[in-house]
């Protein structure tokens, strides 16, 4: 897929930097489709940085130099810019990683129901630390800042998909059967996994067809909505509604 050149640096995450600096001709071609693709849908072509990113990390399952100088070739920027871009934003990843992401959330609300004890569990039967892969090259185990689930906590995710209200027995018994290649199916959302490599093409903008499958929003998450309904609550007419000054009276 690539040409390697010089030998073994450090990556600016402190982890080893891949001796990668360009993609192979062949595989330049084929993803120059893609990249018009997405540039086409934005005014201006360094809009698309950030699914630019996700494509070729979708082609080696990070983002390398060779991904981040093909990244500036296609927008006309420095490498220097698609670096800063790249290692800013978590999701994309800096270095070969697993076929399956497994982010715990240890944020306030998963942590209180478990989430801490859960990645510690994770953690000692997978024998990795955070960032860390298995042996397999199946796992990648990672703690997450907020999974955007609360009503469900403590939340795991595979590869951006909901394994809601977890256990560390529950937890375990998900990640061995990622490694074992067992049929894994999410809480909510389609009734299978993808890939890291396919959930980062989904990412770039290239629909797999998938997005409405299953179980979109469960009871918790519907909860006021329901109670709204059956008061006959509706959110305030945005043409009547009170000044900024008739506030401050009222909080008088």
């Amino acid at each position: 897929m690539s040409e390697h050149n010089g030998p073994e640096n450090r990556g600016l995450d402190g982890g080893p930097d891949e001796t990668v600096e360009v993609f192979t001709d062949e595989v330049v071609a084929r993803l120059e489709q893609d990249a018009k693709e997405i540039i086409s849908r934005y005014p201006k072509p360094r809009s698309a940085l950030l699914p630019l990113l996700h494509l070729v990390q979708a082609e080696e399952g990070h983002v390398s130099k060779a991904g981040m100088r093909f990244c500036a070739d296609q927008l006309g920027i420095t490498q220097a810019e698609v670096n800063a871009v790249a290692t800013f934003y978590t999701m994309y990843r800096r270095r070969p990683g697993g076929d399956y992401q497994v982010g715990v959330c240890t944020n306030t609300l998963c942590a209180v129901m478990g989430g801490d004890e859960i990645f510690s569990a994770l953690k000692e039967h997978l024998d990795l630390a955070n960032g860390e892969t298995t042996e397999d090259g199946k796992v990648t185990l990672e703690h997450v800042e907020c999974n955007a689930a609360c009503d469900f906590a403590p939340v795991v995710m595979v590869n951006w998909e909901f394994f809601d209200n977890q256990t560390p027995v529950t937890a375990k018994r998900l990640v061995d059967d990622l490694r074992l290649g067992a049929d894994v199916a999410p809480t909510r959302g389609p009734a299978s996994l993808c890939t890291w490599k396919q959930a980062s093409r989904v990412l770039a903008g290239f629909d797999d067809g998938r997005a409405g499958e299953g179980v979109q929003a469960a009871a918790p998450s519907l909860a006021g909505l329901e109670l709204a309904r059956r008061n006959g609550w509706t959110a305030p007419d945005p043409n009547d509604l009170p000044s900024p000054s008739q506030g401050e009276e009222g909080a008088k």
